[in-house]
C-alpha cells in the first residue's frame, strides 16, 4: 500500500494508522474499562490508578476528537462528566481484544508472571534486598 497523509502527517501503511489511533499505553485501557458501561472521569482514574490527571484527561480528549468515545457534562454543581464508547470505540474493542490475547500468549511464551501472585514475589524480592 502507498503510503499516505492525514492531518499534515505521513503514513506508512493501515496498521500504523490504526495505531496512532487507539495505541499508547493509555487508550487501549480505557476504551476496554468503557466497553461495558458508561463511567465518570473519576471511576476511569480510580480503575487506571497509574494514569496521571493530565495523562488522562489528554487520552480521553483525544479519543473523543476522534469519535471512539462521547462525552457528556451535566450542568451541576459538583461537575458531572460520564464517558461512554461509541460504535467506533465498539469496533475498536475487537482489535483490542485480539491484541490483550496475543500479548497474555506471548507473556506465557515468555514466561512471564502476572497477577497478585506476581505482585507479591515483587514485593518480596524487594523487601530481602532492604
Amino acid at each position: 500500500m502507498p503510503e499516505f497523509l492525514y492531518n499534515k502527517k505521513l503514513y506508512y501503511n493501515p496498521v500504523e494508522f490504526a495505531m496512532d489511533r487507539i495505541g499508547g499505553t493509555w487508550k487501549m485501557p480505557i476504551l476496554w474499562r468503557l466497553k461495558d458501561r458508561v463511567m465518570r472521569y473519576g471511576e476511569l482514574k480510580k480503575d487506571i490508578p497509574r494514569i496521571t490527571h493530565k495523562m488522562l484527561a489528554t487520552q480521553l480528549r483525544e479519543l473523543e476528537e476522534e469519535g471512539f468515545l462521547t462525552r457528556k457534562v451535566f450542568p451541576v454543581v459538583p461537575p458531572k462528566v460520564e464517558y461512554t464508547i461509541t460504535k467506533r470505540g465498539k469496533r475498536a474493542i475487537v482489535m483490542i481484544e485480539q491484541i490483550r490475547n496475543y500479548g497474555l500468549e506471548l507473556m506465557k511464551d515468555f514466561g512471564v508472571v502476572h497477577g497478585k501472585i506476581a505482585l507479591q514475589k515483587i514485593q518480596l524480592s524487594y523487601q530481602e534486598k532492604k
